[in-house]
């Protein structure tokens, strides 16, 4: 089976996609914090690794082995990027700089199960509220689009804390108590 130039390249190609998805989200995991689990990911990227360099060496001489490597090395970027998407892994900081006093979007966002503080800001045109929120990021998008839907003009910054202690909000996500 083996044999067959375009059946090997096929072979590799999807060898190469696993082992770049693989390496993409251990890559994540560890820089996440999840080093176990991290660990136990990068044991099986690496036996793939090995299968999929191992055949492309042996049959060098092949350049459709070479050319499949390459390409299945882009397509397990991109699929290792989606993959980690999906799993939306960590929480997300959304700042939001709104001039809608009236709408009260911290209670209608906490009603909705996110943590918000907010305060008073002035920007260039005059005065302005601050909004501090923190979600789930499988809840990122969802956020973004009620925040435009309360707001249009809204000014949007996101970020991914690295440590979160403490705070009565922790502990009700947890427990799954974000609104879905």
């Amino acid at each position: 089976m083996l044999e067959n130039g375009l059946v090997m390249a096929l072979i590799i190609l999807i060898i190469n996609v696993c082992y770049v998805s693989f390496f993409t989200i251990r890559m994540i995991l560890t820089l996440k914090g999840y080093r176990y689990f991290a660990a136990f990911v990068s044991m099986v990227e690496i036996i793939i690794y090995i299968i999929g360099l191992g055949m492309v060496l042996d049959n060098l001489n092949e350049i459709q082995n070479v050319i499949a490597y390459a390409v299945g090395y882009g397509l397990g970027v991109i699929a290792g990027m989606k993959l980690e998407e999906k799993l939306a892994l960590g929480y997300i900081t959304v700042n939001v700089i709104t001039k809608e006093y009236d709408k009260d979007l911290p209670k209608q966002l906490r009603a909705q199960g996110y943590g918000v503080t907010s305060w008073a800001a002035n920007g260039l045109e005059g005065d302005r509220m601050a909004l501090q929120i923190l979600t789930p990021r499988k809840y990122e998008l969802k956020l973004y689009s009620q925040i435009k839907e309360l707001d249009p003009k809204a000014f949007i910054i996101a970020y991914e804390p690295k440590t979160i202690h403490g705070g009565f909000w922790v502990k009700s996500v947890k427990k799954g108590k974000l609104a879905e």
